[in-house]
């Protein structure tokens, strides 16, 4: 393939890549600050329910697929033809972005609301918002020390980009990493709980969610004691799972 080809290919995957992903991340958190009563799913009960949770599962389900042997072959068949191997961290992380849409705003809000949105005017309003943007700074933060290049998809693009093959980073174990084993998934668990409206639907999301970053990260964890044997057993015995330990 062509240079101009390949750097024309790299350019359009990083475009839609981080363009769905600011999307999906920028949609997340208006839903979580509205209840999630914005979404254009209109199906009636209890028919919005079950689509609700279809929703809610194809998230997890798909993401965690996805990582697997199979699923890491459907993402190279789904990359541009000649660089479907490099492109496989973009492609995933755009495939994400695409799911966390179709479950924001495919969404059928229930209309049950149990706190309403305020505004920083209104004294006790504040610490609501304050806490989840203490969350979002926190997944954040997870994000960087993970390697903000394979979260975000761009170390991908970027090797297509410089004709190079991709360099994954390394087992992460400091930042947060350090204080425990799985910050980004403690992090999205946050974002969920610390949202500022309160609704029946809102409790579902947080719920079903809340449980897959708690298992999710088994499965994770299982591929990293394949890739990095006793580093990664040794890592694994110093620092806890999920919730941090606050002493170095």
């Amino acid at each position: 393939m062509s240079r101009v080809r390949r750097i024309a290919a790299a350019l359009t995957m990083a475009l839609g890549c981080h363009g769905l992903f600011l999307l999906a991340v920028g949609s997340m958190a208006f839903m979580l600050a509205t209840g999630l009563q914005h979404g254009f799913g209109r199906l009636p009960r209890p028919y919005g329910l079950v689509a609700d949770v279809a929703l809610l599962l194809q998230f997890p389900l798909v993401h965690s697929w996805l990582l697997t042997r199979r699923g890491r072959q459907l993402l190279v068949k789904l990359s541009p033809v000649g660089f479907g191997r490099e492109l496989v961290p973009t492609t995933y992380v755009a495939l994400a972005s695409l799911q966390l849409l179709l479950a924001f705003w495919l969404w059928t809000p229930s209309g049950v609301v149990w706190r309403g949105i305020g505004g920083f005017g209104q004294g006790e309003a504040v610490w609501p918002w304050l806490a989840f943007a203490g969350a979002w700074l926190f997944l954040g933060k997870a994000l960087f020390d993970a390697g903000l290049g394979l979260q975000s998809g761009a170390i991908g693009w970027w090797a297509v980009l410089r004709g190079q093959a991709v360099r994954y980073p390394d087992l992460p174990t400091r930042g947060l990493f350090a204080r425990c084993r799985q910050p980004i998934y403690l992090g999205f668990a946050l974002v969920l709980w610390t949202a500022p409206v309160w609704s029946l639907d809102w409790l579902l999301l947080a719920t079903v969610w809340t449980v897959y970053c708690i298992v999710g990260p088994r499965f994770k964890e299982a591929r990293f004691g394949a890739m990095f044997g006793a580093r990664f057993a040794n890592y694994r015995s110093a620092v806890p799972y999920f919730l941090p330990k606050l002493h170095p």
